[in-house]
């Protein structure tokens, strides 16, 4: 399926689309191998948490930061 097929569809059909697909990827057996930048990433973010300088944000003072 292309972009231009998947603009021509209605929201609803879309995000009923993105259900289904994720449906059919949760009752895979094997999980997909996470990508090799996430394992640095992931580290520096346990080491910002251990040292105290991460930041934590509600959904509500993200949304509020996007506005």
């Amino acid at each position: 399926m292309s972009i231009s097929e998947i603009e021509k569809m209605s929201t609803q059909e879309r995000l009923t689309a993105m259900e289904q697909l994720w449906d059919a990827l949760c009752r895979e057996e094997k999980e997909p191998e996470s990508p090799t930048w996430h394992k640095p990433v992931l580290q520096n973010r346990k080491k910002r948490i251990a040292s105290g300088d991460a930041r934590f944000y509600t959904i509500e003072q993200v949304r509020e930061r996007f506005r």
